[in-house]
């Protein structure tokens, strides 16, 4: 097979009949850096929560799954021309959301009311876009009326509204198993019709932030079974980084790693209802 891309995790190959081979490696990624080492297991995880998802989701929205790959972390599907866009649907506001909104008092162009605080439900779930980044590089939030002027009106009209509808789909799955789906990035591109279809991963701790229901309290930092708990140790005196340094991070310690894995398969096992094998 030819190999076409390797991004922050997953790599991207061409099948001799032109389909496409994605396989997600165990690399983690944080505040745009690629991390050593990798997370046991995190690509079977990512691979199978997405497939299980894109089950959960068939009605929503079309998803380019041909079938399962050669092993767990891969998967068959049918290429698409991927929207220039990270798609952002938040239901809670914390993370990159929040440092904006006590900024400027918005998200993405989004006007909030005044007193919220780190994990504050949003009365409405919103559409936060941002820029698609290269790997080393960072995605920025930006308005509606970007990606208005990135797509067309139409195409971002239909993005929002897909990307709104597969997080209240997550949200209420998520919610029956006592998780709370914080917020959420899809990525969307269009088929060989011209139809927008999800593509990449989807609602996975790498694209997502869930909390356990019953330890939500908003005015602090959230429990999670994502990647928060390394971003948390990255951001500690811990791991003496200074983030704005431009530096690489350092190494993630063992009981990181591990940590983090078992945070990972938590997920997975509490959201699909099914046992983790590797």
């Amino acid at each position: 097979m030819k190999h076409l891309h390797s991004g922050k995790v997953r790599d991207l190959y061409q099948t001799d009949d032109g389909l496409l081979l994605m396989v997600a490696s165990d690399r983690i990624s944080a505040f745009d850096h690629v991390l050593t080492p990798d997370i046991p297991d995190k690509g079977a995880i990512l691979t199978q929560m997405s497939l299980w998802w894109f089950e959960q989701l068939a009605d929503v929205v079309p998803n380019h799954v041909v079938a399962p790959g050669p092993d767990s972390r891969s998967v068959l599907c049918r290429p698409l021309r991927m929207v220039p866009v990270e798609c952002v649907a938040r239901g809670y506001l914390t993370g990159s959301g929040l440092i904006d909104y006590r900024r400027d008092g918005e998200v993405s162009g989004v006007r909030l009311e005044p007193g919220l605080v780190d994990g504050s439900r949003l009365p409405e779930p919103i559409f936060t876009p941002s820029t698609k980044a290269a790997v080393g590089e960072h995605d920025e939030p930006i308005s509606f009326e970007r990606v208005v002027a990135e797509v067309g009106a139409d195409t971002a009209e239909e993005l929002r509204r897909i990307t709104l509808a597969v997080y209240r789909r997550g949200a209420e799955i998520a919610l029956e198993r006592g998780i709370i789906l914080a917020d959420t990035k899809i990525e969307l591109g269009w088929d060989a019709d011209g139809a927008l279809t999800l593509g990449d991963e989807v609602l996975t701790p790498d694209s997502s932030r869930f909390w356990p229901l019953d330890q939500w309290e908003p005015g602090r930092s959230q429990p999670s079974f994502d990647k928060q708990y390394v971003r948390d140790w990255l951001t500690s005196p811990a791991s003496g980084w200074d983030r704005a340094s431009g530096e690489a991070p350092p190494p993630l310690p063992d009981d990181v790693v591990e940590r983090t894995r078992d945070r990972y398969v938590e997920a997975y096992e509490k959201l699909t209802g099914q046992s983790f094998r590797g």
